[in-house]
């Protein structure tokens, strides 16, 4: 089961935004996602909260990532603001207003390199799944 249908449907109406964004990580995460990242953007601009960064090996995985965090977000009720770069799926990005999830393959991630671009932004601590089994199993 994934983290969103574990939500009750009173708390997928609340969400705060960085829920938003951790729900969205750990979507990506559960459907491969790699080097995931959240940029906390409050404190550098107004219009927006969160960045949510991902690598997706393949345009099958990118497009399934971005299709399961909308649905992920649509089942909290967020409204996705728009979308770019599913065809090409070299870079989607995926706009909820207050969250703002990218998308990307290793080549055009490290040509954007948005985090250095960003390196000001505070980083929210998250840890991927598989990540998280392996300390578990003391690998």
């Amino acid at each position: 089961m994934s983290e969103s249908e574990n939500l009750s449907p009173a708390l997928r109406e609340k969400l705060s935004s960085l829920e938003k964004a951790l729900l969205a990580a750990r979507t990506a995460d559960e459907h491969r996602g790699q080097d995931i990242v959240i940029l906390d953007m409050r404190e550098l601009t107004t219009f927006f909260d969160f960045f949510v960064i991902a690598t997706g090996t393949s345009r099958r995985q990118l497009h399934a990532m971005s299709e399961h965090i909308d649905e992920a977000l649509a089942q909290c009720g967020a409204r996705r603001l728009g979308i770019e770069g599913f065809g090409e799926s070299r870079w989607i990005l995926l706009d909820y207003g207050d969250v703002v999830v990218h998308l990307f393959d290793q080549e055009t991630r490290e040509f954007y390199a948005l985090e250095d671009l960003w390196a000001h932004a505070g980083r929210i601590p998250f840890t991927p799944i598989s990540s998280a089994a392996d300390a578990e199993n003391g690998v």
